[in-house]
């Protein structure tokens, strides 16, 4: 959770998870656990490599045996329940670390996408996003300084999680890179700006997934995105009518902007 501290409502919800999960692996019942939705699960093969984790010695308290607890190799029979219960506050701690690392690498990309697909991180609330499937991101790579918030690939905008354990998150477990990279080496995936067709579904996007991508050119796609133009009685108002005007003279630029480089260098969008 946000920060990995160990309030009573944190150990109330890690608790939830059944023994039979836990006795699997640490792993298993961290994934299983409510609130903790969002994580993917690290492969283990990544976690016992240790220059995956370089440094994190120097940020963790317990390091060693909260190591262990996450690969299920620590010797719990000497440990009291107010050590115990420290180690697993460094342990969720590591792991969130370990998580932020893991997601940028192509088998986390991979794992992370299946979630995007699956919108399993939620929807954009915004009506002119058709329920594009949202990603989460950090607004800090720095612990214990901001919450995780939720991207929506189609207005480029952030929002807040609707669920209060997924809102106290650590925003570092996840990175402020992620979304940029999962696009990157996805570019299909990125919505289109334009609305959906009527009745149109598919993966991770509006109205059941990504579908609609981006087709063509990126000028073409920008001067399709759709936005919301306040009226009273048909008319525009006044003042958002002269602010619409200035956003839509700088799109226009932008889009001219990137028509000449199109033209310049084909293919190169």
């Amino acid at each position: 959770m946000f920060g990995g501290t160990g309030t009573d409502k944190q150990m109330d919800d890690l608790s939830t998870g059944s023994e039979e999960s836990y006795s699997n692996s640490w792993i298993s019942w961290f994934l299983s656990t409510k609130g903790n939705e969002y994580f993917c699960e690290v492969d283990e093969e990544y976690i016992l490599d240790r220059f995956n984790l370089t440094g994190l010695n120097n940020d963790v308290q317990n390091y060693s045996q909260a190591l262990d607890l996450i690969t299920d190799s620590l010797e719990e029979d000497d440990l009291d329940d107010e050590h115990r219960e420290a180690i697993e506050n460094s342990a969720r701690y590591l792991y969130g670390l370990i998580h932020a690392r893991f997601i940028t690498t192509s088998r986390g990309l991979a794992k992370m996408m299946d979630k995007y697909k699956k919108a399993d991180f939620g929807r954009c609330p915004r009506v002119l996003c058709y329920s594009q499937a949202l990603l989460p991101v950090g607004l800090s790579d720095i612990p214990y300084s901001k919450a995780v918030k939720l991207y929506c690939p189609r207005c480029e905008d952030i929002y807040s999680p609707k669920s209060s354990r997924h809102g106290s998150i650590d925003g570092a477990y996840f990175g402020t890179s992620f979304p940029a990279m999962l696009f990157m080496v996805y570019p299909h995936m990125v919505p289109a700006k334009a609305p959906l067709p009527s009745g149109t579904g598919g993966q991770g996007g509006g109205q059941g997934g990504p579908a609609g991508m981006a087709q063509g050119s990126t000028a073409g796609a920008a001067a399709k995105a759709e936005r919301y133009r306040p009226k009273i009685f048909g008319f525009p108002v006044h003042e958002g009518a002269k602010l619409g005007r200035w956003q839509e003279a700088l799109r226009d630029r932008q889009i001219a902007r990137l028509e000449s480089i199109e033209k310049a260098e084909p293919g190169t969008l």
